[in-house]
């Protein structure tokens, strides 16, 4: 590879650099991707929701041959407390009708089948090598270094994940602050598939997803997410990266704590832990978003921030794909002019904003700052599971109006009627 120059060098073979990897080599162009792992998604944790709309787009009915695991027909956001929970249930059969709105995929398997497609279409994949550092010329990128080796070419397509190091070698991010990343921690269950569907009232390959908010995280900022696979449960916390730190928390001894939960425990009951393991992921938005372009270089996916938690669904896989397949457009509108100028890629700032990538981004801006509010992660689980105790205990007395329960359960939980307010004009400018 030494002795070639490749048209693109994608670092990082995860849904971003797949989708990037596939759409050139689908055009004709020399690609070359490098994976530090073993295998393609070999350093992911196993689990996630796949929301595949964009994925249809570039290859049509791929969960035909893909290896997904469940469609997700059920969304569930839990308020838990110590010994209660209160949850907004929603299950539609439309979710469940091709093209499908999701579905849980472990990425070990999923990632590994992407790569093989952009393989297929006429990308090279070169497993188990390390990028050290990113070859820089007159200021412009010209390719990677990898131990003795270098490898060249027209554009650096960085995929490198969170807190990409290969932004940071290149002038287009500096190290995120700890207060600005979570820390995913995550178990990969083992159930008998249709243990599976009969705890979760679900058939055939019908899946849920539960996003989860309270007393989950041992006080510090974040929540907690299931989601159920064909045979096994992925299931987890997302917790403030600074917090951990400072307050010196041990994130397994939490996990466990979350796992044995009243709602929980028996949710994973007699299960077999598969696989264990964790992941950074950068919170801070579009405001911490790195510098997407320079000259001979792109950023896409966890790399560039793009990653959305609104409190009811966790988006990151079809932000990147989508990201990914931007950038494979740009190198090749910029390939057709002989032009990888920071001017020549600054196409791919215009595409993101033009795509539902950079529009969801800047829809949920805010998002990150919002959930921050402590309110959200013990006052308003108890208030919510307060006035619902009260709403269906029956004692020999008159009940009480609705509204009377409501403002007893404000007061008893300590949220003003201003703080409601607030938060409620708040979520609504955020949601």
């Amino acid at each position: 590879m030494a002795d070639e120059k490749f048209d693109a060098i994608i670092v990082g073979a995860g849904m971003a650099g797949n989708a990037a990897a596939y759409r050139l080599a689908k055009e004709g162009l020399q690609v070359v991707v490098v994976e530090r792992g073993p295998y393609p998604g070999s350093k992911n944790l196993s689990g996630g929701v796949l929301y595949g709309r964009v994925l249809h787009q570039l290859i049509p009915e791929y969960w035909k041959e893909a290896p997904v695991e469940r469609f997700i027909t059920n969304e569930v956001v839990t308020f838990l407390t110590g010994d209660a929970s209160f949850n907004i249930d929603f299950k539609t059969q439309d979710f469940g009708k091709p093209p499908y709105n999701g579905f849980t995929v472990l990425r070990g398997k999923f990632d590994r089948w992407f790569a093989e497609k952009a393989e297929a279409a006429g990308a090279m994949l070169v497993t188990g090598i390390r990028v050290d550092k990113v070859l820089i010329e007159g200021g412009r990128v010209v390719g990677i270094a990898a131990g003795d080796e270098e490898i060249r070419g027209d554009v650096v397509i960085a995929a490198d994940g969170a807190n990409s190091f290969l932004a940071q070698e290149a002038g287009l991010q500096e190290r995120i602050p700890t207060n600005q990343m979570a820390l995913g921690v995550k178990e990969l269950i083992g159930l008998p598939r249709q243990v599976i569907e009969d705890r979760f009232h679900l058939t055939g390959s019908e899946g849920a997803a539960y996003s989860i908010v309270g007393c989950v995280s041992g006080g510090v900022t974040g929540g907690g997410f299931l989601y159920t696979n064909l045979d096994s449960l992925s299931v987890g916390l997302v917790m403030n990266l600074d917090e951990l730190v400072q307050n010196q928390l041990q994130p397994p001894e939490i996990l466990e704590e979350f796992l044995s939960h009243p709602l929980i425990a028996p949710m994973v009951k007699d299960g077999t832990l598969l696989e264990y393991g964790a992941h950074l992921v950068v919170e801070g938005g579009i405001e911490r978003m790195p510098r997407l372009y320079k000259d001979g270089m792109l950023v896409v996916g966890d790399a560039a921030g793009f990653s959305i938690n609104n409190g009811f669904v966790v988006r990151g896989m079809d932000l990147a794909i989508g990201s990914g397949l931007a950038a494979a457009e740009t190198v090749i509108e910029a390939k057709a002019r002989n032009d990888f100028s920071a001017q020549g890629l600054s196409a791919y700032a215009q595409k993101l904003e033009a795509s539902y990538v950079m529009a969801d981004m800047h829809t949920y801006a805010r998002t990150p700052g919002f959930l921050k509010n402590r309110r959200l992660y013990k006052a308003y689980p108890e208030m919510l599971t307060n006035l619902m105790g009260q709403i269906y205990q029956q004692e020999a007395q008159p009940k009480k109006h609705l509204m009377q329960l409501l403002l007893k359960s404000l007061k008893e939980s300590r949220i003003s009627l201003f703080d409601l307010v607030k938060d409620g004009f708040m979520g609504g400018r955020t949601l």
